[in-house]
């Protein structure tokens, strides 16, 4: 038979419905029908019956155009099913596609569960904790995951990105991001975009590190470009003129301490232009007078900076915070729309970073539209529309001694994402409402050290507390970005709450520290449906159609860093131990119940050798605040992200205790080896524990305030 022309072919091949599977894929369709389908699902405009990537779609707006559930029936939603989750970390973001919830959970476990029945299809465990070592230390778990044509993808804590076949659950292809005794870890999900996907990583805040993203070829895993964030050291050669161009906005010998600028979180594609949003994060350390000599804009920490997709070539940038000196990274999410500004459209991108100040940005060229605080800003009076820098108050970099502001290095807003409604106009960010007092009294260039091995270092003293005489510390708030002014706003119990989404239906769900799950009018914040999930709520809700029916997902449990907030949240009784961690989903007319939440209330441990010593706990509370607190909460008091070492059996054995923190013997559960430290270091540690133990016990008052030294 001679040779068809390969047009022919093609139309034989689709006529006659020929599989041929896309490369690495699991979709059976050709490569060209896989790319588009898979692309399709990802764009602004897609018809929402699936939830693919962490903000539903490229443009990262966690907002669904499904309106089956709206605010007229919204009363008849109930429980479809539930399935209860092994310990570890809950609060992540889900991704849906063609009737399957694909989520991580605990360190970077990938699940698949059919969303109408809630059956278990498969799970992959990578093994994270026994393969982190020190990088255990920070980060959680995993906070997302990303879907590309019939594949998910997870980072881990260890840094191996692994693609994931969708059907069986079995790793298609893996690859370590970084070096395995780097000080370096991932917690946030990766994103994908034109058959690319792109991941980042954290640990600016505990080791002299040099910020980067890599992006690979989604099928195959061949790296296709590396971007970093901050320059390096001057006589190595800089990797682009993007990197010659920002050093010259750093002084001193910055890359001994790393420059940090890491992107663990916020990464949005613009398909329009082909660019790739970064937000990226804190300087390392924040001390800009450790780091870079008390001088000059330090880009590209706490920025938005545009890529090149195909390339990574640098294309504009716009700093949130020029020569960042209070973990004020720009690391939240970014939300991409057309707005109608002074009569014209334009193409924006937004965000609400930790700063407090809500940004409308020119996404074509990053150019500043406005910019002006949703919550209580006092560290700044505003920000210069023509220059886009802050207008900073007087000592607000600690140069003549102490200063307190709002708001926090926790943030105005976390993590955990906002939602933007076209439908409404309206952006919902879940909001935090605090004060920090800084100061780095006695912290010279000449005397900083790292605390190593992934302990927290920041090279400033500081606590975040509640404000005097606040009655809120934290909001559900709706912000028009337009007006630049907030339509309305729904206080919370604690500041922390969880992600946000908004649907057509004209409704903005959200969850909350206290089990409710909460339905809310869009236009008006009114309480239209609150279901109980008997666990805190953190983790951002999804919505997608199976058969043609909307469901509505939410993973329950407590997770991440809402957990250092213990002190703050004790009145939950959230414990790691018995608290639920549940996958939940809802559909109209469905009437299922979980079970009766087990009521607890923190016990100290029987401690019957215990006596004070005021100077070994002193000394032993410096090692639990860059160690311990990250995941045990501030003062010891933990909020459910790990237990309450207050109630722990463990401390009050010596041998039991140095079995577990030096020698690793929970390590497959979770909780880091401290090898590094002494017999004395882990008696002065234990020391701090077992006086905050006889707090609990003897009924004392404990400080609610977050910090560390």
């Amino acid at each position: 038979m001679p040779s068809t022309p390969l047009p022919l072919r093609a139309l034989l091949l689709a006529a006659l419905a020929v599989p041929l599977t896309a490369c690495g894929g699991a979709s059976g369709d050709t490569d060209d029908s896989a790319y588009s389908r898979s692309n399709a699902i990802l764009t602004d405009a897609s018809d929402g019956a699936d939830w693919p990537a962490f903000g539903r779609t490229y443009g990262e707006q966690h907002f669904s155009p499904l309106d089956q559930i709206d605010t007229g029936n919204i009363g008849s939603l109930g429980l479809a099913w539930s399935l209860d989750l092994p310990p570890g970390n809950p609060a992540t973001g889900p991704v849906a596609v063609d009737g399957v919830i694909y989520f991580a959970s605990g360190y970077s476990v990938a699940n698949a569960v059919d969303a109408k029945t809630g059956k278990l299809l498969w799970t992959y465990d990578p093994k994270a904790p026994e393969a982190a070592g020190d990088k255990l230390r920070q980060g959680w778990g995993s906070r997302g995951i990303a879907w590309w044509n019939g594949k998910v993808y997870i980072g881990t804590q260890d840094g191996r990105l692994i693609a994931i076949d969708a059907k069986t659950g079995q790793p298609v292809w893996s690859k370590r991001t970084f070096a395995e005794d780097e000080p370096r870890f991932i917690s946030g999900p990766p994103r994908v975009f034109d058959g690319k996907v792109i991941i980042g990583h954290g640990g600016a805040d505990s080791g002299p590190i040099r910020g980067y993203v890599t992006t690979y070829d989604a099928e195959t895993g061949e790296q296709l470009w590396r971007f970093h964030t901050v320059p390096g050291n001057p006589a190595d050669g800089f990797e682009s003129k993007a990197m010659e161009m920002a050093a010259e906005t750093w002084s001193g010998e910055w890359w001994k301490y790393g420059g940090g600028g890491n992107v663990w979180n916020a990464m949005t594609y613009d398909a329009e232009q082909d660019l790739v949003l970064l937000g990226t994060g804190n300087g390392a350390p924040w001390n800009r007078k450790i780091r870079s000599e008390g001088k000059g804009d330090n880009l590209f920490l706490c920025s938005i900076v545009a890529l090149d997709a195909k390339t990574g070539e640098y294309r504009w940038h716009y700093q949130i915070n020029p020569g960042e000196s209070w973990d004020f990274n720009a690391s939240m999410d970014m939300e991409l729309a057309e707005l109608t500004i002074d009569g014209k459209p334009r193409k924006v991108v937004m965000t609400a970073p930790k700063n407090g100040f809500y940004y409308v940005i020119d996404r074509t060229n990053g150019k500043l539209i406005s910019a002006e605080p949703f919550v209580t800003v006092t560290w700044a009076k505003g920000i210069d529309k023509e220059t886009g820098r802050p207008i900073e108050i007087d000592n607000v970099r600690y140069e003549d001694g102490p200063v307190t502001f709002q708001p926090t290095p926790v943030g105005a807003h976390s993590w955990l994402p906002m939602a933007y409604s076209p439908q409404s106009g309206l952006a919902y960010i879940p909001t935090l409402d605090l004060e920090v007092t800084y100061d780095d009294a006695g912290v010279t260039k000449d005397n900083f050290e790292w605390a190593g091995r992934m302990g927290l270092t920041s090279g400033v003293g500081y606590a975040v507390s509640i404000p005097e005489g606040a009655t809120n510390t934290g909001y559900l708030t709706a912000y028009d970005p337009v007006a630049q002014k907030v339509a309305w706003r729904i206080p919370m119990d604690v500041p922390f709450s969880g992600g946000a989404m908004a649907t057509a239906g004209g409704l903005v769900f959200q969850g909350r520290v206290n089990d409710d799950f909460t339905a809310y009018d869009a236009k008006s914040g009114k309480v239209l449906w609150t279901f109980d999930a008997k666990a805190p709520v953190i983790a951002p809700p999804i919505t997608y159609t199976v058969d043609g029916e909307q469901y509505v997902t939410v993973i329950a449990g407590m997770g991440t860093s809402p957990g250092l907030f213990g002190p703050m949240t004790a009145q939950f009784g959230i414990d790691y131990r018995t608290q639920a961690r549940r996958v939940l989903t809802f559909r109209l007319g469905a009437n299922g119940t979980l079970p009766a939440k087990v009521p607890y209330k923190a016990v100290a441990f029987n401690d019957p050798d215990y006596a004070p010593n005021a100077a070994l706990s002193a000394r032993g509370s410096e090692i639990f605040a860059s160690r311990c607190g990250v995941c045990h909460g501030g003062g010891a008091i933990a909020g459910g992200t790990a237990p309450d070492l207050r109630t722990s059996g463990i401390v009050a054995s010596a041998d039991a205790f140095h079995s577990v923190v030096g020698e690793g013997a929970l390590i497959p559960m979770g909780m880091p080896k401290f090898g590094e430290l002494s017999d004395s270091d882990l008696k002065a540690l234990r020391q701090y524990i077992r006086d905050q133990a006889a707090v609990l016990r003897t009924g004392g008052k404990a400080s609610t305030s977050v910090g560390a030294n």
